[in-house]
């Protein structure tokens, strides 16, 4: 092993070699990279929270699998039944009476070409190209990504700036929850261990609606280190009913009030200055620049918000 100022350079290259030669041994050894699970297919939205109430061990919902096949792999995850929910009808969209539906089963691609999505939920129009890599978004479901709630993810913090709801089903029947109350902390939501989120729905856009949407991120299609959805409403030469919504920066989707009144008062500089965010630390950057580009963000989402809509 080399020595000198390269040293720690090939000490680090040899723990990683090591490393991997460890996990390949006992993927090897296992037979395959998962641990061992039950498969069952559920026929219904009724027939599957019965069998989550049912089983006695760790059971998980299969839908896109675009997180879950992964965690399996590393096994961050280990459940002892798999549930297969892809045809029970949970999919499609629907506006109807000024209110835009969204199936729980309804994949990435689908709302990324939809013409309802682009003229009555333009926000997550802009933001499904930022969303992982088409390969991920031909399987991926809206369902899926909130209930995963991962705090980097681009549709849970659209969905609370869309001031969206959430149906779910469970032993007990349906209740309906608050997007901003479904995100409960890193990883973690309202669904109980027997539920199944159905459907979301939010207001659809009308004509003085306006949205923006931006994330910077290492490489496009990667998790953002900081994003931010927004919504308003035209008011004259200005905005009201500012909804200014980061992800990236906390466990759950955050909104920036102080800097939402800013924004509403006329004053993009004010609204930066006043932004209410503590970002913590993580692998990508410190929260010292995740807060510098908190406000960079602001100042590019403020000038779509100020455009008129196609």
């Amino acid at each position: 092993m080399p020595g000198g100022t390269n040293d720690w350079f090939w000490r680090g290259r040899f723990a990683i070699v090591q490393t991997k030669r460890t996990l390949i041994r006992a993927t090897l050894e296992d037979g395959l990279k998962p641990a061992a699970f039950a498969y069952a297919k559920a026929r219904s939205l009724e027939d599957a929270v019965a069998q989550l109430a049912a089983h006695e061990g760790e059971a998980k919902l299969l839908a896109g699998g675009q997180s879950l096949i992964a965690t399996l792999n590393m096994r961050l995850s280990s459940p002892s039944l798999l549930i297969d929910i892809n045809d029970i009808g949970l999919d499609g969209i629907s506006v109807k009476n000024g209110v835009v539906e969204i199936g729980a089963l309804t994949r990435h691609v689908t709302l990324e070409r939809s013409a309802d999505i682009a003229k009555h939920a333009p926000l997550i129009a802009l933001a499904m190209p930022h969303i992982a890599h088409p390969a991920i978004r031909n399987r991926g479901t809206i369902g899926g990504s909130l209930a995963y709630a991962d705090p980097a993810a681009e549709l849970p913090a659209c969905l609370v700036a869309l001031d969206g709801e959430i149906d779910i089903a469970g032993p007990s029947g349906k209740r309906t929850v608050k997007a901003a109350d479904f995100f409960k902390g890193l990883f973690e939501t309202a669904l109980g261990p027997h539920d199944v989120l159905g459907e979301v729905r939010f207001p659809a856009a009308t004509a003085d609606a306006r949205v923006g949407f931006a994330e910077l991120a290492r490489r496009h299609g990667d998790y953002a280190m900081v994003g931010l959805a927004a919504v308003a409403k035209a008011n004259g030469k200005g905005l009201s009913d500012v909804r200014l919504v980061y992800f990236g920066v906390g466990a759950t989707p955050v909104r920036a009030r102080k800097a939402e009144a800013a924004l509403a008062a006329g004053s993009v500089e004010d609204a930066v200055k006043t932004l209410d965010l503590e970002p913590t630390s993580d692998l990508h950057a410190t929260g010292e620049v995740k807060k510098h580009l908190a406000g960079v963000l602001l100042r590019r989402v403020a000038e779509q918000l100020a455009e008129p809509r196609a």
